[in-house]
């Protein structure tokens, strides 16, 4: 993965742990375990009951359990890095962090989308909001059942109801070994972040799959955009060890 300069990721933290500090605890949801909730028996991906036979042992059933994912998009207003090819940007090979052996073909079920009343972030995007560094572009939350790693099956921006001006691009959850959380983006600016030394019109891409931990707030950083994101399990579908 290129190296981004330190000082991105340690004005993010800054800013979350400014965002969550005890002054503004009151007015922060605990990260806890998403409110269970269930599938409806038609839904593509629930797991069915197959009838057995009198005195059979009954066959083991898998359990699609479903996670709660939160997403914030910002993008820079002025430059997070130096000025690089970003045409070159268009071409790179994704990174990809705590890799393993692919798993299997099944693709995740996007369940329900969690309305703004239920997102735990909401701190972050206001106190990005109040930057002067930073804008925040989108904010999203659904909940959906894993892929199998390394399918990259995800969901459309569209489909999660993130319509951004030049802004286009997959996200994905996938379950293998561990959990990991992908995004393909691209981000077409009409104004970069200054001292980018990017035209009108450029587009920054960002292709990164990283191991994801629940509770915690992940960062994917760019020079001219990022995104923060938190994985939870939902309740009544997690299993010890995950």
């Amino acid at each position: 993965m290129r190296h981004r300069i330190a000082t991105t990721l340690a004005l993010l933290a800054a800013l979350a742990l400014g965002a969550l500090s005890p002054a503004r605890a009151a007015n922060t949801p605990p990260l806890t375990a998403h409110p269970g909730i269930q599938a409806h028996p038609a839904q593509a991906g629930a797991a069915q009951a197959a009838p057995s036979a009198p005195g059979a042992a009954a066959a083991p059933q898998r359990v699609h359990r479903e996670y709660y994912i939160e997403i914030i998009v910002f993008r820079a207003l002025q430059a997070l890095g130096s000025p690089e090819d970003w045409q070159a940007e268009l071409h790179m090979a994704p990174s990809v962090s705590g890799a393993e052996s692919p798993t299997g073909t099944g693709v995740g079920h996007l369940v329900k989308m969690v309305p703004p009343s239920g997102y735990k972030l909401t701190p972050i995007w206001n106190a990005l909001r109040g930057s002067k560094t930073y804008e925040p572009v989108a904010h999203v939350a659904w909940i959906q059942t894993a892929s199998d790693w390394g399918t990259h099956a995800g969901f459309d921006l569209s489909e999660l109801g993130v319509h951004v001006p030049g802004l286009r691009g997959l996200v994905y959850f996938e379950r293998g070994e561990y959990l990991h959380l992908g995004l393909t983006l691209d981000y077409t600016m009409q104004h970069p972040p200054r001292g980018l030394d990017a035209p009108p019109g450029t587009t920054f891409v960002m292709n990164e799959t990283r191991r994801v931990r629940f509770y915690q707030r992940n960062y994917y950083d760019h020079p001219a955009f990022g995104v923060i994101a938190l994985v939870l399990p939902v309740r009544g579908t997690h299993m010890p060890g995950q």
